[in-house]
This record gives C-alpha cells, sequence and structure tokens, in this order.
C-alpha cells in the first residue's frame, strides 16, 4: 500500500514538473522566429566586347568600394579616341579661320561706311551749295554725287551681310568643336568602363573569365554579392506583427556566424501568407504569418541561404 502511495506521489510529481516546463521552461530558442539570409548578386560587364586585359577580382574575397575588378584592352577604343581629338583639333582649325575672315569683313564693312558717310556728306554739301546759288553747282554733279551714295550703301549693305555670314560660320565651327567634344567624352566614357569598379564593398562570388578570353559586348565577367544586398528575411505570426515597423531593429542569430547580430527593419509584407515550406515545423505549419525583410549591420559574413533564429520584439 506505501509501494503505490509513493509511486502515485512521484507521478504526480512527474506530472507537475512537465506542466511547469511546458508553461515556464520552454527555452528561448523555441520561442525565436525562423527566417534566412538572402542576398541580391551584381553581375558586372563591359559595354564593348573585347579581351579581358587583366583580372583583380579573386573568388571568395573581399573587394571594396571604387575597386577596379578587370579591364578589357581599349585597342578598338584608342582607334576611335584619336579620331575625336582629330574632329575636335579640326573643328578648332575652322573656328580660327572663320574669325580671321570675319575680322576682315569686319573691316571691309567698317571701311564701306565710311566711304558710304563720304558718298553722303559730298551730297549734303552739294546740296547745300546749290540752294545758296543754284548756278553754282551743276544738276549733273548733284545726280552723281547721289549716285555715288547709292553705290556706297549697296557696298554696305553687301559687306554687313559678308561680316554676319562670317560670324555665323564662327557659330557653325564652335558648334562643331562642341559636337566633336562630345564624341571625345563618350569615347573616354566607354573606356572608363572598360575597367568596371566595385560600386560597394563587396564578396567575390564568381570571376566568368580569365586574361587573354574575349570577352561578348554586356556579357558579365564577375559576379558580386554586395554587402547593401544583404538582408534577413523572417516571419512573423499574425498576431505579432504591429510590433514590427520599418525602422525598428531587431537581433538573430545563425549556426554559421554566430549571435549577437542585429539588423534593421525596412520592409513588412501588406499581406499574410502561410507559413513557407523552407521553415515547417511543428509548432507553426499552416499558421499565417507575415514576412519581414531587414538589413544587418554587420553583413560581411553572412552567406545566402543560411537559417536564422530572430529574437521576437517585445
Amino acid at each position: 500500500m506505501n509501494r503505490g502511495r509513493i509511486i502515485v506521489v512521484i507521478a504526480v510529481l512527474v506530472a507537475a514538473a512537465i506542466a511547469t516546463w511546458l508553461i515556464y521552461g520552454r527555452t528561448p530558442r523555441e520561442r525565436l522566429l525562423s527566417g534566412y539570409i538572402e542576398g541580391r548578386n551584381l553581375y558586372l560587364a563591359a559595354p564593348v566586347a573585347g579581351t579581358v586585359a587583366s583580372i583583380s577580382a579573386v573568388e571568395g574575397t573581399r573587394v571594396t568600394a571604387g575597386q577596379t575588378l578587370f579591364t578589357i584592352d581599349p585597342a578598338t577604343l584608342s582607334a576611335q579616341g584619336e579620331q575625336a581629338q582629330a574632329s575636335v583639333t579640326a573643328a578648332r582649325t575652322q573656328i580660327a579661320a572663320a574669325e580671321a575672315t570675319a575680322l576682315q569683313a569686319d573691316a571691309e564693312a567698317a571701311a564701306a561706311g565710311a566711304e558710304a558717310e563720304r558718298a553722303r556728306r559730298d551730297l549734303a554739301r552739294l546740296l547745300s551749295v546749290k540752294a545758296d546759288d543754284a548756278a553754282a553747282v551743276a544738276n549733273k554733279d548733284i545726280d552723281a554725287a547721289r549716285a555715288a551714295v547709292r553705290e556706297a550703301n549697296a557696298r554696305l549693305a553687301a559687306a554687313r551681310r559678308t561680316a554676319d555670314s562670317r560670324r555665323a560660320q564662327i557659330a557653325a565651327a564652335r558648334a562643331q568643336v562642341n559636337e566633336a567634344q562630345g564624341g571625345q567624352r563618350e569615347v573616354q566614357i566607354r573606356v572608363n568602363q572598360l575597367s568596371p569598379a566595385a560600386p560597394s564593398d563587396a564578396r567575390v562570388e564568381d570571376v566568368f573569365f580569365q586574361p587573354g578570353e574575349w570577352v561578348s559586348a554586356n556579357q558579365p565577367v564577375v559576379n558580386l554579392l554586395p554587402d547593401n544586398k544583404v538582408k534577413v528575411r523572417f516571419f512573423v505570426p499574425e498576431k505579432e506583427v504591429a510590433r514590427y515597423r520599418p525602422g525598428r531593429d531587431v537581433r538573430f542569430s545563425c549556426d554559421a556566424c554566430g549571435g549577437g547580430l542585429s539588423a534593421t527593419i525596412r520592409y513588412v509584407s501588406a499581406r499574410p501568407e502561410f507559413t513557407p515550406p523552407i521553415i515547417y515545423s511543428r509548432d507553426s505549419r499552416d499558421r499565417l504569418v507575415f514576412m519581414v525583410e531587414a538589413y544587418p549591420k554587420r553583413p560581411s559574413n553572412l552567406q545566402p541561404g543560411l537559417p536564422v533564429d530572430v529574437e521576437p520584439l517585445p
């Protein structure tokens, strides 16, 4: 009888212990939110075809923002650059020639103006003398003076048109210089694009070509995983999603990257979904959740695809 009571008491104590553990004794890990690391790769290419001259990127290593990753042989663009420079030089020569002829045309117009002014003064003088003494000046002299004025005015008008034409040639030559310089800048930009630089700190994922190989235009040569494109994607139960707002920080950990990491929330899905199959568990299966994306503050060692545990926000 005593033995039976002891067994009952032990059973009650075990049941109480199990109940206490179920209510209070779950480890923090069982209350964590599930998620994974995701990254968006960046494929760098050159805008023109050519031979790979050099590659400094090495798979698995890190690169810093502004670091040159590879170079395409600029032989093709070098000829275009020389041609563009020759066009600029020729256009500037045309400007100099047009300015010289314009100065000459302005001088001719000034001379024609002075001649026209003398003819007008001569005519005015003859008319004034005739007004004082009609017999002092013959009509044929006045007619000749008027004809001289007309001829001088015609030469002045022609000289001014020539000067305007020369100035128009200067403007056209300057436009040609601007066009040639634009072509030169375009060539220089394309030459610079033959040596792409990393836009941000990143990890080199793949190098598809080696020096000496031919690369088509816009064909990726290096594959990067930029630090600013790495994010933590995790899922929050429907009843808790109100706590998660852009700008708040969350803490997370993973087996391969350790703990004590943090990330800033930037996106919370507006629509619920069933728990994705990749994070199914006995407790979360078929439960509605909201997807949340947060960007880690130290993303350099995070590998896309790794599962993570996110500490819930209070």
